[in-house]
Formats: structure tokens, C-alpha cells, sequence
């Protein structure tokens, strides 16, 4: 039996290791010269493999879109599996303090060998630069037309991952599978004419990023960048704001509470009880609320209190323009940023299309889906691997159990 995988990345591999074995040929066609680039390049080349197990109810929480097909496809394959199957070949993981799980050895080569090692094993096919143009459903079999020629197969798993253009998945159309428009997941928001991008590299640990106008809010540290603000709160909103910051165009008011632990009141009051504490302390050298100096130096600056300025002189004025400042910090966004190694998209096959217990098609016998491809997409932390992990699993097991 020929099993074929279109795509050579983090679900093409999983889904072929899995389809694997009992005399079935399995080839993974990848159009480009190089094999799991994605991972290469995950968590600045050290590959965040997947998150601390958790429940599946919390789990699925952190993608805003699939979350209930994810349901039955973790019940199937989770964390606590991905972890075993890594280190049952060598390669243990560790856990950062932000749940993140990455491998001892923090080199994203470590979980690139172990793939291509266990590829190698199981004897599968690989074909470099070898592009799908297209997929024909024939009688019990698929055509692939390809750089390299024709190639029939008897099962075939889909795993080419996200794509920015519609035009990319030109090569299902012979499926008549519905394909969402894909847009940009995860990004960091533009503020090209906000005076912040002038403290480039400050960030805050326990910000609150809102936009005005929504529910989205996210909470967790923010970094000011030359281009405006990014870190996990702002990447995490931007993908639950996917779709409303499409429709937007990107221009936005994102509202900013730079230490998520202090509401309005808490920060008026802290700021009274310091200045009568402290009355002959500078306030612009003397941070408080664990902002960083640079950053507290702009917000005084933008509050008009002078260089000299003592806590004991502070007027009410010049309180409540620093707590706004502090707790409800505008920013103009106008514009987003993706990084072209990394990005995640939203869009892709339509869930319902598509069984979850199986991964296969609904329109099409012995044809399979795993990764982004499908119109699942994970918040930063190690998510998208873990789904590309998890569908892997299933799409290559599914194979084997239907005949």
C-alpha cells in the first residue's frame, strides 16, 4: 500500500512516522530543498516542542480557532504523549516558568534529527523540491502531479501547513474542500507614530493589552519594539483578534495596563501612601509598580512632571495624569508586523469538512489532514506544535486502521 504526505514539516513527518509500518510505502513529497524549516526556526532555534500538560478542557482554551474539533483530536494524542515519545528516543524536555517545553539541549536540531532519524528507520521516502500542483481522486487511489512527475497513491495525508495567500492552496481544488481566507495569527501591533517605539527593548512582565472597542484583552509581559509593542500579551490578542483586526485593517486603539496587578484605585492610592512615605524622594528617579526606569521616566515626562519634581510636591493633577498613564496607556495602531520564519495563519480547510475522530474527509475516502493546513491556529507557548503533534498522530494512525 502507497501512502503519500504532502509537506515536509513538524505534522508531515509525525503523520508519516505514524502511517508507517506492516509493508505500507509511505513518501513525503516537500516542494522546498529543505525539510522541517518551521522547527528550525521555532522559539528563536531552540523549538518549543509543546506546553505543560494540562487538562484538554484548558487546553483547547488556547486556540482561537478548532478549539472544539481539538476536543476529540487531544483526547487522542496530548502533551503528556508528545513528551513520552520524544524522550523514549533521547531527547528530554524541559519546562520553563511560563509552562513553555522545550528540549535540554535548546537546539532545535535535536528534535529536527530525532524526526529524520525515526524517518529513516521506518524507511520512508523523502523527495525534496518536489511541489504538488495537483491532486486527482481516482477510483480507490489519488493522482499527484509534481515537479518530478506523476505519482499515484492509495492514501494520502495533507500537511502542508499555513499559507499567507489564498493562491497557495490552488493544488486542493480538484477536492472541492471549502478554504477559508487565511490571515496573519500572530503578530505585533505598528505604532509608527506613538514616541514609545523610543524605549525600544523596555518591557513590562505582567502587562494587561486591550483593544477599544472589544472583549479582546490578554495579559502577560509586553515589549516595546522600534516598530511599536510585541511580547506574548500582544502576539496572544492578536490572534484571538485575528479576524476583527483583518476586518479593521489593522487600525486600532490598543489600551495598555503596564502591571496587570494594580486597577486605577490601587495605583492612585499606592502613589499617595509612597509620596507622604517618601516625601523628599524624586519621583521620576523613583519607580514604583516594578516599571522600568526608562519606561517610568516616559510616563513622568507625559504626566509634565519635571526632572526635580519631589513625591511631596506631587498635585492631584499630576497623580491622576500619571495613573492614567500607568493603568489606561493609549496607543494608535496602525498596522501589524509577522515574522515570515514563524508565522501563523488562521484560515485554511473548513472544520466541518473534516471528521475529528479520524482526520479524514468528509468528501473523500482515504484522504487525510493534519497540521495547519486545516483552519486550526494556537496561541505562542508551544500550541501549534502541539497540534501539529496531535493531528500527526492521528492523520498517519488513521491510515493504518482503515483498509
Amino acid at each position: 500500500m502507497k501512502i503519500g504526505v504532502i509537506g515536509g514539516g513538524a505534522a508531515g513527518f509525525f503523520a508519516a512516522i505514524h502511517a508507517s509500518g506492516q509493508g505500507r510505502e509511505v513518501t513525503i513529497f516537500e516542494k522546498s530543498p529543505k525539510l522541517l524549516s518551521k522547527v528550525k526556526v521555532s522559539g528563536g532555534g531552540r523549538c518549543n516542542v509543546t506546553h505543560r500538560p494540562m487538562e484538554i478542557s484548558k487546553l483547547v482554551k488556547n486556540y482561537p480557532r478548532g478549539e472544539k474539533f481539538l476536543k476529540k483530536v487531544f483526547s487522542k494524542y496530548k502533551s503528556e504523549d508528545t513528551i513520552k515519545w520524544f524522550e523514549r528516543r533521547g531527547v528530554p524536555l524541559k519546562i520553563e516558568a511560563d509552562g513553555r517545553m522545550f528540549p535540554i539541549s535548546d537546539s532545535s536540531q535535536s528534535i529536527i534529527d530525532v524526526l529524520l532519524k525515526e524517518a529513516q528507520k521506518l524507511d520512508i521516502s523523502i523527495r525534496k523540491s518536489c511541489g504538488v500542483m495537483s491532486i486527482t481522486p481516482l477510483e480507490k487511489k489519488y493522482q499527484l502531479e509534481t515537479d518530478a512527475g506523476i505519482f499515484d497513491v492509495d492514501k494520502l495525508i495533507i500537511a502542508t501547513g499555513g499559507h499567507p495567500k489564498l493562491d497557495s492552496y490552488s493544488f486542493l481544488k480538484k477536492l472541492n474542500h471549502t478554504i477559508l481566507d487565511p490571515i496573519p495569527s500572530l503578530f505585533t501591533f505598528n505604532t509608527p507614530k506613538e514616541s514609545l517605539r523610543e524605549l525600544m527593548g523596555v518591557s513590562a512582565s505582567d502587562g494587561i493589552v486591550k483593544i477599544e472597542g472589544t472583549k479582546l484583552t490578554y495579559r502577560g509581559p509586553v515589549l516595546v519594539t522600534h516598530w511599536g509593542v510585541s511580547g506574548p500579551a500582544v502576539l496572544k490578542l492578536s490572534a484571538f483578534g485575528a479576524q476583527w483586526l483583518n476586518e479593521k485593517n489593522y487600525v486600532a486603539t490598543a489600551i495598555v495596563n503596564w502591571n496587570g496587578a494594580f486597577g486605577e484605585e490601587h495605583y492612585n492610592s499606592h502613589i499617595k501612601s509612597f509620596a507622604l512615605a517618601h516625601p523628599k524622594k524624586k519621583v521620576e528617579s523613583n519607580s514604583l509598580f516594578e516599571i522600568p526606569s526608562r519606561l517610568w521616566g516616559h510616563f513622568c515626562l507625559r504626566s509634565e512632571i519635571e526632572t526635580d519634581l519631589l513625591y511631596g510636591a506631587l498635585s492631584k493633577k499630576q497623580i491622576n495624569k500619571l495613573v492614567q498613564n500607568l493603568f489606561c496607556y493609549t496607543l494608535r495602531v496602525v498596522g501589524k508586523t509577522t515574522f515570515k520564519e514563524e508565522f501563523v495563519t488562521a484560515g485554511g480547510i473548513a472544520l466541518d469538512e473534516v471528521n475529528p475522530e479520524t482526520l479524514e474527509s468528509k468528501f473523500h475516502p482515504n484522504l487525510y489532514f493534519a497540521g495547519e493546513v486545516l483552519n486550526i491556529d494556537g496561541i505562542t507557548g508551544g500550541f501549534n506544535f502541539q497540534a501539529a503533534w496531535s493531528t500527526g498522530f492521528l492523520a498517519g494512525t488513521s491510515t493504518s486502521t482503515k483498509l
